[in-house]
């Protein structure tokens, strides 16, 4: 896969699809398959740049800490190396916290703003699930049997996880089968979850932004809208409302349409790409 340096690390993406770019910045502790039923459908009619975050993937694993706002810099001057003026910005649960730093820093280089299962600050839940996790990783001395064990169950509703346990295990294996993040990089990103907080910053961002959330998350619940909704000015709302964290699993035909349906809307008048 192709390679860039961006903001003085190499980073991995992929390509697909044709038309004005979409760029697709990965959740905790993934790398830029992660939303490969997505892209199936949004490469019909988006040019998809998938990628995979410093620390994760293929990318570069540099020293030092991480922050959400130190992944916008990152994906800003990715696509600066890419030729990419102004593009769609999308991200879910962690990727939205990246993409909600892009917005607001370089407003003119959004065209729209995809947000999924994002929040402003992370609260006192969020911050004590998240370190659950960061206590997994460090017992099972492996992100990806932390993910398939501790995450997982966060991501789908009980319904769904005991009724599709072969969706589950065919998940499981996927994760199994990608490049695993080290559990030192898992603490930095985990970190930056932790330490996410872009409330100040809320109201620079100026692309027309669509918000949705699972009805059943509990991690990044429907307890973020409000203040998203106040902060950006300009949102269209929707909740999935048989869905967890991963409506992208869980509803996916439905994720899929109203998704893109948004993007659709959006596009036209020159995203700004010039490879």
């Amino acid at each position: 896969m192709p390679k860039v340096n961006a903001n003085g690390v190499t980073l991995n993406y992929e390509r697909q699809g044709s038309g004005e770019p979409l760029i697709l910045i990965p959740y905790l502790s993934a790398d830029n398959t992660c939303y490969a039923f997505q892209v199936a459908e949004y490469a019909k009619h988006f040019t998809c740049i998938s990628i995979d975050l410093r620390g994760a993937g293929e990318s570069d694993k540099p020293e030092g800490e991480y922050s959400t706002e130190l992944y916008a810099i990152d994906v800003a001057a990715l696509m600066n190396a890419l030729g990419i003026a102004r593009a769609h910005i999308w991200g879910m649960s962690l990727g939205a916290a990246v993409g909600m730093w892009l917005a607001a820093k370089q407003p003119d280089r959004v065209k729209s703003l995809s947000l999924h299962g994002g929040w402003h600050k992370s609260d006192a839940y969020l911050k004590t699930v998240v370190q659950g996790w960061q206590v997994m990783a460090k017992g099972f001395g492996s992100v990806p049997e932390m993910v398939i064990e501790g995450i997982f169950p966060w991501c789908f509703t009980p319904d769904f996880y005991s009724r599709k346990f072969d969706v589950i295990q065919s998940l499981a294996a996927f994760v199994r089968s990608r490049p695993a993040m080290s559990v030192e990089a898992f603490m930095k990103q985990s970190n930056a979850v932790i330490a996410h907080d872009i409330q100040s910053q809320l109201s620079r961002i100026t692309a027309p932004t669509q918000i949705t959330f699972g009805r059943h998350d509990q991690v990044t619940s429907v307890r973020f809208a409000e203040p998203l909704q106040t902060g950006i000015r300009n949102t269209e709302f929707y909740v999935f409302e048989t869905a967890s964290h991963a409506p992208i699993y869980e509803a996916t035909e439905e994720f899929n349409q109203r998704t893109l349906a948004f993007l659709q809307q959006h596009a036209g008048q020159a995203a700004g790409s010039s490879s």
